[in-house]
């Protein structure tokens, strides 16, 4: 726990000088050095966490693909709906607004920490080989849940968590929420990349093209909002573990494995639930796949909704007492 005190400070009346002994605080040129060193170490690493992602981001293409107006418009696109949904989470959120700043810095480091999911989830697949059956949802359910899930929550961890402006737990879902967001956009961009020939599309470029390269857009544009869903989860759980800090591992893990539960059981469970909505009712396959996601996402969707909103009541009623609290007892005569 951050206020627990040595033996010795406990005791002492406050008149002894205990640096160096049971206390600490930066005096001498050392503890100067020691203090910029430790500064330039976790900055340092931040930005080598950066770069690194940003040279995988590089080596996959993807940036290249985007430099394609049609591949760039069809990835925009496809984003709308898990953009929506972003939006709608920050709108929820009862505290003061959180600003484009931090938010537009957790889309951007997103982007770039899905690399390192990409890669491992490559790396895996190359190890193991193909996967079917019972081993896909092993892989699904041990790799890709918690290997995307933690990726989006270090995109937060980076910055947004460590700012004063982080100061609420509902903060915790806005930022994942658009952590989520981004990693759906690379995620989009880069099956769109290798699923659609911009050369093919013409000059016919409009929402007609989300039916390209056998509907991937549409696909994408679907699974979108599921990843907003999973992160804003591992968010809120990482927000109430920067105030709970005695117990900051814990709530941390809860969250992400919150999110990468349903993540994973999405995963497992898209195909059958879809076949099994066409058979039922005759739909081809990318209307029963819509029909199976807005029920996925409707129910995990709302259970986040509700946490939110729970968030939202408790707030609002408990300034409502601090109020009620703080406002001067009416007179006689006033009443």
């Amino acid at each position: 726990m951050t206020d627990r005190k040595d033996p010795i400070e406990t005791a002492s009346d406050g008149s002894r000088d205990l640096y160096d002994v049971a206390t600490w605080e930066p005096r001498t040129a050392l503890d100067r050095v020691a203090v910029s060193g430790y500064w330039l170490l976790t900055r340092g690493a931040k930005v080598a966490v950066v770069l690194l992602a940003f040279l995988i981001l590089l080596s996959l293409g993807i940036l290249g693909a985007l430099s394609e107006p049609e591949i760039g418009l069809l990835t925009a696109l496809s984003a709308l709906p898990a953009l929506g949904l972003a939006a709608y989470v920050r709108y929820s959120d009862v505290t003061e607004a959180e600003p484009l700043s931090l938010l537009v810095a957790t889309f951007l480091l997103a982007v770039l920490t899905a690399t390192f999911a990409a890669v491992v989830n490559s790396l895996v697949q190359g190890v193991f080989g193909p996967f079917e059956g019972l081993s896909m949802v092993v892989f699904f359910f041990l790799v890709v849940g918690p290997g995307e899930e933690a990726v989006k929550l270090l995109a937060v961890r980076l910055y947004a968590y460590t700012d004063d402006r982080f100061d609420a737990v509902i903060d915790g879902a806005v930022y994942g929420a658009v952590a989520g967001l981004g990693f759906a956009t690379i995620e989009n961009a880069l099956y769109i990349a290798r699923n659609v020939d911009a050369a093919e599309l013409g000059a016919g470029v409009g929402l007609a093209i989300l039916g390209a390269g056998d509907g991937i857009a549409a696909l994408r544009a679907l699974a979108g909002p599921g990843h907003v869903i999973y992160s804003a989860f591992a968010g809120y759980y990482l927000g109430l573990a920067k105030f709970n800090p005695e117990h900051r591992g814990p709530i941390v893990v809860k969250g992400v494995v919150i999110a990468a539960l349903i993540h994973a059981t999405y995963n497992s469970t898209v195909g059958l639930g879809s076949g099994i909505i066409g058979a039922v009712t005759g739909l081809s396959s990318l209307p029963a796949f819509l029909v199976y996601v807005l029920i996925f996402d409707g129910v995990f969707g709302f259970v986040l909704l509700r946490k939110i909103w729970r968030y939202r009541e408790t707030h609002l009623e408990v300034h409502d007492e601090i109020e009620e609290d703080a406002a001067p007892e009416m007179t006689e005569f006033e009443e």
